[in-house]
């Protein structure tokens, strides 16, 4: 038996470490969809039901009124949550409808900024993560 036989591990800078890396990303990003998606549901449904649990800090370009941010949260935290789950489930369409979904979020957080300022910066940088997890992680590959 030779020596690369016995070694079943991946080869010096094989990549193995990398993919590792971006599958265990992935798994986080399904993680951190589901709970995004829960949050989003919850502030979706303070905001629906009065308008006094959300102040606006200034003024601010994309002035919406609070009850239709409330519908946009929780439509949106719905598809994230489901989104989120899928992606755990290993479903093949949850990872670019995650993507897609991620930078919608984070381009509503950012119109969301003058509501909630510090919640939307940490919201964005977890979208930036979802979306560089799902894209960085290639799936299975066959051995060469």
């Amino acid at each position: 038996m030779t020596n690369a036989t016995r070694n079943s591990g991946p080869a010096p800078h094989s990549g193995g470490t990398a993919r590792a890396w971006a599958s265990g990303g992935t798994v986080f990003a399904g993680v951190l969809l589901l709970v995004e998606g829960i949050l989003g549901i919850l502030a979706g449904i303070a905001a629906i039901a009065g308008d006094d649990v959300y102040r606006l800090v200034g003024d601010y370009v994309f002035e919406f009124d609070l009850t239709a941010w409330g519908w946009i949260h929780l439509i949106l935290g719905v598809l994230l949550a489901v989104t989120g789950w899928g992606i755990l489930q290993g479903a093949g369409w949850a990872r670019g409808l995650g993507v897609a979904l991620a930078a919608l979020a984070v381009v509503f957080q950012f119109m969301w900024l003058p509501y909630q300022p510090v919640w939307a910066v940490v919201s964005i940088a977890i979208g930036v993560f979802v979306i560089w997890a799902l894209c960085t992680d290639r799936g299975p590959t066959s051995a060469s």
